[in-house]
């Protein structure tokens, strides 16, 4: 089957593209999968429903793939001023603790406030204590073709995600939304609905690319942080894809092998924008783009990818 041809995968199962490998048992909750190293049913319904939101709380939200351990390292480093200190000494899940998994929810109720916290919920699963409070909530979003392709690789090394088949197989499941962490489609549209309120920063990978000092600059308006010049050139020094392959902090390779096995694969592996052209078909992309229109019209703004 050539997922070229397929305008909609209603009724395709990429099941049968899949050979006899050892099938990872994810964790459900609320009808979406996610990892089960990390995640149980437990901590993610405490951090959905009972986990309480401080008005001076950061999040760090994004879909899988999107730029989270960049925005995690951009905000430790405007935290702390510019020095890099505490970036190069502990590592990120500390620093902006993941407080729907079991160790990181741990982490984050013993956080000294004001906390920095990161998740990949969808709005529909954010802690229900977030209404009503002032805490802010950042969101990097980025090109969905740029974001299966680092998400296939991603799961070609992580323990706790299925080893994919085929690129084909892939896209196919990730077009409808059967991945851990759910449908990017609506993981974007859920959030874009917040979009203009005071206490929510919307901001793409590709914006970030294109011009980081900037983007640095808006995010310590947005947080009230003043940085001087020295301290924003530090914070976009230590923040860069070179600087932070190289930190262990954040790279991932002080996981063992059997959480992240980096000889399959490199967790920060180019950091770029538009490497889908070097994976897609003309037919796959075709495909991808017709879903997309679908899903995602009647949206009142345009994505930086959207021109491309």
């Amino acid at each position: 089957m050539v997922i070229g041809s397929c305008v909609s995968l209603k009724g395709w199962s990429s099941q049968a593209l899949r050979s006899q490998t050892m099938a990872v048992e994810y964790v459900t909750y609320q009808g979406i999968k996610f990892p089960p190293a990390y995640n149980s049913e437990r901590s993610l319904r405490f951090a959905h429903k009972e986990f309480q939101v401080q008005d001076d709380d950061v999040f760090n939200v994004t879909y899988p793939k999107s730029g989270t351990v960049w925005m995690i390292e951009i905000l430790s480093l405007i935290r702390s001023g510019g020095d890099p200190a505490w970036n190069r000494t502990v590592i990120n899940s500390t620093r902006v603790p993941w407080f729907t998994t079991r160790l990181g929810l741990e982490s984050a109720l013993s956080y000294p406030r004001p906390r920095l916290l990161t998740c990949h919920l969808p709005i529909h699963l954010f802690p229900t204590s977030f209404i009503g409070s002032r805490a802010k909530v950042i969101y990097t979003l980025r090109n969905p073709k740029d974001v299966l392709v680092s998400y296939f690789y991603f799961s070609k090394m992580c323990s706790s995600y299925e080893d994919p088949e085929s690129f084909e197989q892939f896209l196919g499941d990730f077009l409808s939304g059967d991945v851990p962490h759910g449908s990017w489609f609506d993981h974007v549209r859920g959030w874009m609905e917040m979009k203009g309120k005071e206490n929510f920063f919307f901001i793409s990978y590709e914006e970030l690319q294109q011009d980081l000092r900037g983007s640095v600059q808006r995010l310590c308006q947005f947080l009230e942080q003043e940085l001087d010049d020295g301290a924003i050139n530090s914070v976009v020094e230590n923040a860069s894809f070179k600087a932070m392959k190289e930190n262990k902090m954040c790279n991932s390779t002080l996981l063992p092998m059997d959480i992240m096995d980096q000889d399959k694969g490199t967790f920060l592996r180019k950091g770029i924008c538009g490497d889908w052209k070097n994976h897609f078909t003309v037919a796959q992309s075709e495909a991808f783009d017709r879903i997309y229109q679908d899903r995602m019209g009647g949206l009142p703004e345009a994505f930086p990818w959207d021109a491309r």
